[in-house]
């Protein structure tokens, strides 16, 4: 039947199984197959870029994960040998470190002999009046055996004396210190003491240094405690050998010398004005007597002072404390000559010690002697001038401030003073002359001051 015009005719309902509407596929709404192909390309060129995309896309997570694995199992192998290497340094150097300190600490001798003996001795001993002030007595031996120093004399059976002894005040605060030179010719009284073969000396007056011979270190100890009242903590000796390799170990000292020097018995031969000083040289120097000014042991002991304190300096200056390369050889040198008591016998010890004492300022490290005067019955021996002391050794004790001035001296190699100008020079130079009660009523008594030096002042200044 025709339909009229203008009247669209019904679709034809599809087939259950023909494609639905706008589904390609056959049928009345079937796009013609030239605009399908128009239509469907951009659809299918989308897709196919879309699958593309997708593609690489997953292509370069891929390698991009690959690449970040690898970088990261690099760099946990890198670290790996990384921390191995650390880890073998850190032990080569603690182990280099436990051998340099076991070599050190090894060097120490140890005087166990003289602790017991002034154990024994305990009751007559002085009480320590200061808590955390040291107290050391250093000795400088003169024995002529052991290595190195036979040259400097006979050795008559390994006896020695005391050639050099200092009393070591370092202060509690740790903000000073204070070295104290006993003449070895000191007339004093010596206690009876115990003998190395055994047998007992008589308690005697004669002059300090054979205190040493008579019976080492516990009998010097004893002898400085009784006449000063000082409670000695620790000792150390040292021979010939220990103080030239200390000098060698900070490259010399440099001292200035008014006059030439030519001393056969101390092997020293030197020219006049500023040089550096070797450790064979350095030994000869404060050892020389007679060759140098008047020949008397107060220039010597003022030569000593001069020299150790040019010593300290040049060590403080130079850094050496701080720097363990250039303290390791100054430590051996000091070690391997040194014998100690016990409280002193091992590194650490000495570490804790020169730690303690490194930021004393050079000036604060002051140098003295006690005050004395030729003694009455024979000029070539000293005696206390037992005010002056008295008031030195009360000072020390309590640790109570000492003050120390120049005692006029020019550098060395200047003509030192002898007979009653030496024995005024020992005086404290300051207000020790008047006694309290010659003060004005209610004014202060006058603090003492003593002749000597300090480290800052050198040996060319």
């Amino acid at each position: 039947m025709t339909e009229s015009a203008g009247t669209p005719a019904e679709p034809d309902r599809p087939a259950d199984d023909e494609p639905a509407a706008g589904t390609p596929g056959h049928g009345a709404d079937e796009v013609p197959k030239g605009e399908a192909g128009a239509a469907g390309a951009p659809r299918d060129e989308a897709s196919a870029t879309v699958s593309a995309t997708d593609g690489q896309t997953s292509g370069t997570d891929g390698t991009t994960d690959g690449t970040a694995a690898e970088t990261a199992n690099h760099k946990r192998h890198w670290l790996r040998w990384t921390a191995l290497g650390t880890s073998v340094v850190v032990l080569a150097a603690a182990g280099v470190g436990w051998w340099f300190y076991r070599k050190l600490d090894a060097n120490i001798t140890t005087d166990s002999t003289a602790a017991a003996e002034l154990e024994s001795y305990e009751k007559e001993r002085p009480a320590s009046l200061a808590h955390n002030a040291q107290n050391i007595l250093l000795l400088g031996s003169d024995t002529r055996s052991g290595e190195g120093n036979s040259k400097y004399g006979r050795d008559d059976g390994g006896s020695q004396r005391s050639d050099t002894t200092i009393l070591l005040h370092i202060a509690a605060d740790r903000q000073s210190a204070t070295a104290m030179s006993i003449p070895r010719d000191l007339m004093v009284t010596i206690p009876s003491c115990h003998k190395p073969d055994g047998t007992r000396t008589k308690e005697q007056f004669s002059q300090f240094n054979w205190a040493f011979e008579f019976g080492g270190t516990a009998c010097t100890i004893r002898t400085v405690e009784r006449f000063t009242g000082i409670r000695i903590d620790h000792h150390m000796v040292v021979d010939f050998s220990g103080f030239k390799d200390m000098v060698n170990a900070v490259h010399g000292v440099e001292v200035c010398l008014k006059d030439p020097i030519d001393d056969a018995d101390a092997h020293l031969r030197l020219r006049a004005g500023k040089q550096l000083l070797n450790g064979e040289q350095a030994l000869g120097f404060v050892r020389a007597r007679k060759s140098i000014g008047n020949g008397s042991d107060t220039e010597r002991m003022d030569r000593q002072q001069q020299f150790l304190g040019a010593l300290v300096k040049k060590v403080q200056s130079n850094g050496v404390l701080l720097n363990p390369i250039r303290l390791y050889p100054v430590l051996d040198a000091a070690t391997k000559s040194l014998t100690t008591d016990p409280g002193l016998d091992s590194l650490k010890d000495l570490y804790n010690l020169t730690r303690s004492i490194r930021n004393i300022p050079t000036e604060k490290v002051q140098f003295l002697t006690v005050p004395r005067q030729p003694y009455s019955a024979d000029p070539n021996r000293d005696e206390l001038i037992e005010s002056e002391a008295a008031q030195l050794f009360k000072r020390l004790r309590e640790d109570t401030p000492v003050t120390v001035v120049s005692g006029g001296k020019g550098k060395s190699g200047d003509e030192g003073k002898s007979g009653e100008s030496e024995k005024a020079s020992q005086r404290p130079t300051a207000g020790t002359d008047e006694k309290p009660d010659d003060s004005a009523a209610g004014g202060p008594t006058p603090t003492p001051t003593f002749s000597g030096t300090n480290a800052a002042v050198g040996m060319c200044e």
